[in-house]
């Protein structure tokens, strides 16, 4: 096993080790991929400010989000198909997320479903919704998630109508893989991927099939999710699905100003700033350069999560310092999963932790919570050069 140092390093695995199309499917974005590409690289625009001579001991990373104690303010973000990046891949990263210490959200449309990660871990998780035009499914499968006792409702707004994905519609993408001659190509290069599936507790949509009249395979769950997404979904049913669920609720996929104070009007406990990755609207800003704005509109009425681009610590304390009061991270944590299972996942929260801690002593800093613009150098276009 090569010395891990970074993130990228899982990610060198992950490649070697993990399907083609699945692969595909974590490391792409939508249409020419600019949005996916500045998440990224916008980060690396924002300097770090290097103090010296300051007391470093005793630093702390700790904190909240939603009013849960956190080893660092960094949660695991929804992200589908995750049990065909390794098996029963939901399981081992929300047990890698408890056993650190942060938040770990489960997507609806996961490999193995709600009962099965609740059975397998001992700790709250996060439920991540997709509104769809069948309400009494949607109905359903929350009231499965607060039978699972799960702490928080994640509900994404950016996802009525699919981004169009051009490498997963060139592969096929499909769970279980559809076996193509390319596709047995491909997956003979992976046998210890295989191996592994071979033992999964499933290896089809948990919170879907056997919970939709008609859905039995592959082929029916394709046409039933095609036609789903809730293309009417607005504010008004955002609030009855929040009286609906009772508990917190987090927004995700905000990414203008008015729209954060919408957010805030219907009584979101927390919004994430994001942009889906990079795979929905493209050519829409980086989630980082539009956190200052959303930042000013909610006025600090709700916490605000940083998601999309995150790839190290000092991107988390880049977040955070920008005044986020927590982060997501997705890709990051898939790489780790895709490379080493649950001890991927656990190793790049390592990492990650690493960095900040490291980082934030090197800027002078000894509470995560004191992070503040006055550690940034931020270049004069960064901010406020894309107004109406």
């Amino acid at each position: 096993m090569p010395v891990i140092t970074n993130i990228q390093d899982l990610k060198r695995i992950y490649e070697r080790r993990v399907p083609r199309m699945f692969f595909d499917y974590t490391e792409s974005g939508s249409w020419t991929e600019q949005t996916f590409r500045e998440n990224s690289s916008d980060f690396e625009k924002i300097r770090l400010r290097q103090r010296v001579a300051v007391d470093m001991s005793g630093r702390l990373t700790k904190g909240q989000m939603l009013g849960q104690d956190v080893t660092m303010p960094v949660s695991l973000a929804p992200v589908g198909l995750t049990g065909m990046q390794h098996a029963d891949g939901e399981i081992k990263a929300a047990k890698a997320a408890a056993a650190f210490g942060v938040p770990y959200t489960l997507s609806t449309m996961s490999i193995n479903s709600i009962e099965e990660v609740a059975e397998a871990t001992d700790k709250p998780f996060w439920f991540q919704l997709y509104t769809m035009t069948d309400e009494d499914y949607v109905r359903r499968l929350i009231q499965r998630a607060k039978d699972a006792k799960c702490s928080a409702l994640v509900i994404t707004l950016d996802l009525q109508i699919l981004g169009q994905r051009h490498k997963d519609l060139k592969n096929g993408l499909s769970a279980p893989p559809k076996l193509t001659a390319k596709t047995i190509a491909n997956l003979m290069t992976k046998w210890t991927w295989g191996l592994q599936m071979l033992g999964a507790k499933r290896r089809d949509f948990g919170n879907i099939v056997g919970h939709v009249q008609g859905i039995s395979d592959a082929s029916s769950l394709g046409a039933w999710t095609a036609e789903q997404f809730d293309l009417s979904l607005d504010w008004g049913k955002i609030a009855k699905l929040k009286e609906m669920w009772g508990g917190k609720v987090i927004l995700k996929g905000i990414l203008d100003a008015e729209d954060a104070k919408m957010a805030v009007k219907v009584g979101a406990d927390a919004i994430v700033v994001s942009n889906h990755g990079g795979r929905q609207l493209d050519g829409a800003l980086s989630s980082i350069r539009m956190l200052p704005q959303i930042l000013d509109a909610v006025g600090g009425d709700t916490e605000v999560i940083l998601d999309s681009g995150i790839r190290s610590g000092q991107d988390v304390l880049k977040a955070l310092a920008m005044g986020a009061t927590g982060t997501m991270i997705g890709r990051a944590y898939i790489y780790g999963l895709g490379a080493m299972g649950q001890q991927g996942v656990t190793t790049a929260l390592e990492l990650i932790h690493k960095e900040l801690d490291t980082t934030m002593a090197l800027c002078g800093e000894r509470n995560v919570s004191n992070l503040g613009r006055h550690n940034l150098l931020i270049p004069s276009d960064f901010e406020g050069s894309w107004q109406e």
